[in-house]
């Protein structure tokens, strides 16, 4: 294989495509087989050359006059002035114009203004020639791949295709797509100006042949990326998931209280329906639901912008998530000072559950409705159309009541706070129902691991925008569920096991938990702490010397520190984390241990989300960083 001649990141000179003009660019890549350079101009386009297109900075002599390069970007960024020296392809040309009469700009054959301009040469000798590479740019689409890309679907990350991996292109697409390399043929070419009227009627013929009509394909609209490949199994398997889980959330709760809990004797006995719905008890929940959307229409804490959406939009977010769970924590402290009756929770658990479900089930629809009027702008990708599947994992990205985010506010606030409120709840009930003085060394050790885990949430809070949640899925049943239901009433569960089923630790093994819970801690907060500082400012000193790989979307990876040893350390720590919040309900029953399981089948689904996502978006530089960090999750396991 021939060795290459310029370095990944070398600034060097590149020919731009059907024109001998020089631009400065950034070499982002190499492939051997091809023996194409990609590379970076200064407005970010990006293009694939070859290496004979290529020059060092030192080959050029600096100009001595005042006029400075113009960009190509800024060229083709004043419409007027390029329609004014040539037509659309989609348009009639006017009848021939007079031999005498020339547009204003400048004549038809003359480049514009560069930093390097070449010695005049035969006209007529060298036309055959820039024709030919003018032709292979536009028979070779491959090869030009506009930067703008680099906000995307992805709620503004990058999304990247890389030359292997093409999607099918609508008519809309493939029109502006030849409109662009009409454009830059006819833009930087020396040919006389009958050449270029002739290229043009090829490209109309081109796009007429495209469109098989003679209407416009200007007068289209581009319908919504849908994407087909379906997740959670298609649309029978998000009816299941919707029918099942709150199923049997409550058949867990119903065998958790049974005295002697058993696998045998699953499913237990069914309450009525007057036990299970009381109107009192979804009052409070309403009450529980709104005192947190006030809190989180205070204006207290900072404003920060979420990433990118694919309009280049970034909305604002309010960071006052520990300032709430500050004042519920003075509200609750308050009403037990008050005498309010704590316990009320606890007897009414499988009510307070029912509330919430029927609480999101009436989220989910409105969700749904509005998101049918939604701009298709607003719209998440992964919807498909079918009303099943979007009502599930729904169709509207960022659902907003004016400034009211509905997704953010969801995310972190009743649930997660209200998780806390559930865990007091229960080390309340386990003393008064146990009789205790105080609370048990096992009911101290939950609470106390899942208080941290909350707190840590809420005071790094802007870290939840750019998770999976807030950047990619639509606020649908999926979410609405699991912040509002799932979270406060499954998370809980080791906290509602003890008080059925008391335990006691010895302060040996209780030492021991307390070991694994911090080392499943500092991998989780470490590597998450790595990661928001490296989005946030990838140039910070501090970062200097971590290894990464560059991307074509103009973002790198991390393949050292916490992410240099899996793919995902943060996920590693979360679940020997969830082991340290199962071990001190004890080895009885397997029931306080189902959040672990549970927890890995979430974990290992969101990695294979994950690395589906990664391998679109980064293409090659994913397949790249696989191969230098191997390890998905766990060390050692592939």
């Amino acid at each position: 294989m021939p060795s290459r001649k310029f370095a990944d990141g070398e600034v060097v000179r590149g020919r731009w495509p059907g024109s001998s003009l020089y631009y400065e660019v950034e070499i982002l890549s190499h492939d051997g087989k091809s023996q194409l350079y990609t590379v970076k101009y200064k407005d970010g386009t990006e293009l694939e050359l070859k290496e004979s297109d290529i020059k060092p900075l030192t080959s050029f002599r600096q100009r001595k006059s005042g006029s400075t390069s113009s960009s190509p970007s800024r060229r083709r960024g004043n419409p007027s002035r390029s329609r004014s020296r040539s037509r659309s392809p989609g348009r009639r040309s006017p009848s021939r114009r007079s031999p005498g009469r020339r547009s204003p700009g400048r004549s038809p054959g003359r480049p514009p203004k560069s930093s390097h301009q070449p010695a005049p040469a035969s006209h007529h000798a060298d036309i055959k020639e820039i024709r030919k590479e003018v032709l292979e740019v536009k028979l070779t689409p491959l090869v030009l791949k506009p930067f703008g890309n680099s906000i995307s679907r992805y709620n503004g990350e990058a999304e990247h295709t890389e030359r292997n991996d093409i999607p099918h292109k609508t008519p809309q697409e493939k029109y502006h797509l030849s409109e662009e390399r009409s454009y830059i043929s006819t833009q930087y070419s020396l040919r006389p100006r009958g050449e270029e009227n002739k290229l043009k009627e090829i490209d109309f013929q081109e796009e007429k042949a495209v469109t098989k009509g003679p209407t416009s394909l200007r007068t289209f609209e581009v319908p919504a990326v849908q994407t087909k490949d379906l997740e959670f199994g298609g649309v029978p398997g998000v009816f299941l998931i919707m029918l099942g889980l709150p199923a049997f959330l409550f058949l867990l709760l119903l065998t958790c209280e049974q005295e002697e809990p058993s696998l045998l004797n699953f499913p237990p006995p069914l309450p009525a329906l007057n036990d299970l719905w009381e109107t009192r008890v979804f009052g409070v929940y309403l009450l529980w639901f709104f005192v947190q959307a006030l809190f989180y229409l205070l204006p207290i804490g900072r404003v920060v912008e979420g990433t990118p959406l694919a309009d280049g939009r970034r909305l604002k977010y309010r960071l006052n998530g520990f300032y709430a769970f500050l004042l519920t924590s003075a509200a609750v402290g308050a009403a037990l000072s008050w005498g309010v009756d704590l316990h009320y929770v606890y007897r009414h658990f499988r009510q307070f559950a029912l509330a919430a479900l029927v609480f999101s089930v009436a989220l989910s629809v409105y969700l749904y409705v509005r998101a049918r009027r939604a701009p298709p702008g607003q719209l998440s990708q992964a919807s498909s159309g079918n009303v099943i599947y979007d009502f599930f994992i729904g169709r509207e990205l960022n659902p907003r009541i004016g400034t009211f985010d509905l997704k953010y506010f969801c995310e972190l606030r009743p649930g997660l706070i209200g998780w806390v409120v559930v865990n007091l709840v229960m080390l309340l009930a386990e003393m008064k129902s146990q009789n205790r003085a105080t609370p048990s060394l096992a009911m101290i050790l939950v609470n106390s691991f899942q208080f941290l885990y909350v707190v840590d949430a809420l005071w790094n809070e802007e870290a939840v925008l750019t998770t999976m949640d807030i950047t990619h899925d639509g606020f649908g049943f999926m979410l609405v569920f699991g912040d509002l239901v799932w979270v406060p009433f499954i998370y809980s569960f080791q906290a509602f096991y003890l008080v059925h089923h008391p335990h006691e630790v010895s302060w040996p093994a209780a030492s021991f938990i307390i070991a694994l819970k911090l080392c499943g801690y500092v991998i989780f907060r470490c590597a998450n702490a790595q990661k928001n500082a490296f989005r946030k400012n990838p140039t910070d000193p501090r970062l200097a010397h971590l290894k990464t790989i560059h991307t074509s979307t103009g973002k790198n990876l991390l393949v050292s520190g916490w992410w240099g040893v899996v793919r995902h350390p943060n996920y590693l720590g979360d679940l020997i984390m969830a082991l340290a919040w199962s071990l001190p309900c004890g080895f009885n029953h397997i029931l306080p241990y189902f959040y672990v399981i549970y927890f890995t089948l979430l974990l290992l689904h969101r990695e294979e989300r994950d690395e589906r996502q990664c391998r679109k978006k980064y293409g090659v530089a994913w397949d790249r960083y696989c191969q230098r960090v191997p390890y998905r999750i766990l060390p050692y396991v592939y």
